[in-house]
């Protein structure tokens, strides 16, 4: 392995504080700069399909749901890990779209529900499809077995955090 910028930084705070143990580092720092490079490289997909951050996350939610692919505010918010108020803006955004529709909730009138429309499920099943293209091709340095260690050890650490 060739060292990286976190390796540079890590020997730094040892020359500089042999008294600290800097080596937490190694991760916590590589994972802030991968969720970076991660975003980058996915975000195009979204941008080019004029969907802002975040509206492909409630698309995707309403379309793994299942049919009738319809979710409430408050099922959409604790899906996609944001407020209500985030949904509201998002649902607004894709609404105006023709993406995803807004009916009352049959048992009680203050609810909204909101829906994907026939055009939100081709757009999102064609964008999942190129998506987890994109996902294989920046897992494509590390092989199979690596991937389900990697993806192990995140879940359990992930876990260790509260957020499993």
């Amino acid at each position: 392995m060739h060292p990286d910028a976190t390796d540079a930084i890590v020997a730094q705070w040892n020359r500089e504080r042999p008294d600290l143990d800097a080596s937490p580092m190694l991760v916590i720092a590589r994972l802030f700069r991968l969720t970076d490079a991660v975003d980058q490289r996915l975000r195009p997909l979204f941008a080019a399909a004029d969907l802002g951050n975040g509206d492909f996350d409630v698309l995707a939610a309403l379309r793994r749901s299942g049919a009738p692919y319809t979710l409430s505010a408050g099922e959409l918010s604790r899906a996609v890990l944001v407020t209500t108020g985030a949904i509201t803006k998002r649902v607004d955004r894709l609404e105006a779209r023709g993406l995803v529709g807004r009916t009352v909730a049959e048992n009680d009138s203050r609810g909204r529900l909101v829906t994907l429309t026939a055009e939100g499920v081709a757009l999102t099943d064609d964008l999942m499809a190129a998506h987890l293209d994109n996902q294989r091709r920046l897992l494509a340095g590390l092989s199979a077995q690596e991937q389900e260690r990697l993806a192990a050890l995140l879940r359990r650490l992930a876990s260790s955090l509260g957020h499993g």
